[in-house]
């Protein structure tokens, strides 16, 4: 995947105002070495821990609206500081992660930074935090709000059952049937089934 590096100062062109002056010392204060992808479908963020000479590393997704570009780097900087506690012992998400998150987002949310909406949407979820902001449904849903909009993208739960859309990969899928959280569908070409997040954009196809 390809990466882009950017020095710290250009990190306030991704985020609220309010939150760059904070974020930034949180990422000084642990020496972070910050990188700026390019869309990743799977995942918003990730976090590597330092070794030898290398630094921790910490990658966010660029094309992500400002809050949730601070969301996705406050989920990574507990990864860090959860590693610097506990080292490997936990589990990745496990309850010290969880309390690391939550204090860390406290921080941001008593800042008055974010939207009512989105607002509501973090504190109802802080008594059970997800592994991933991409599995806490109702938040990505909210965010989404304040993405730019493209033409033609829908969420999987948007379309209509039978309904035909594709990926940016030209590959071209038919909607079925809700299986518990996820919708299966069949790619045309190969007739195989997969299963889709009812929150992951796609374009339709007439």
């Amino acid at each position: 995947m390809p990466k882009q590096e950017f020095p710290l100062s250009y990190l306030q062109h991704y985020l609220p105002a309010e939150a760059a002056a904070p974020v930034l010392a949180l990422l000084q204060q642990y020496k972070v070495h910050l990188t700026i992808t390019k869309e990743r479908k799977s995942v918003l963020g990730d976090y590597r821990h330092a070794h030898q000479d290398a630094a921790h590393r910490i990658s966010v997704n660029g094309n992500l609206n400002p809050y949730a570009f601070l969301i996705t780097l406050v989920h990574e900087l507990a990864h860090l500081v959860t590693f610097l506690r506990f080292g490997t012992r936990v589990q990745a998400h496990g309850q010290e992660w969880k309390k690391v998150y939550r204090d860390l987002l406290m921080q941001f949310l008593d800042m008055q930074i974010f939207p009512a909406d989105i607002l509501a949407s973090l504190q109802s979820s802080l008594h059970n935090l997800p592994a991933s902001s991409c599995a806490d449904e109702p938040l990505m849903r909210v965010l989404r709000r304040y993405d730019k909009k493209e033409d033609g993208m829908l969420l999987v739960e948007e379309l209509p059952e039978g309904a035909l859309f594709a990926l940016d990969d030209g590959k071209v899928f038919k909607k079925g049937q809700r299986l518990r959280k996820r919708f299966q569908c069949v790619e045309l070409k190969t007739g195989k089934l997969y299963l889709f997040s009812p929150i992951y954009e796609v374009k339709k196809v007439s």
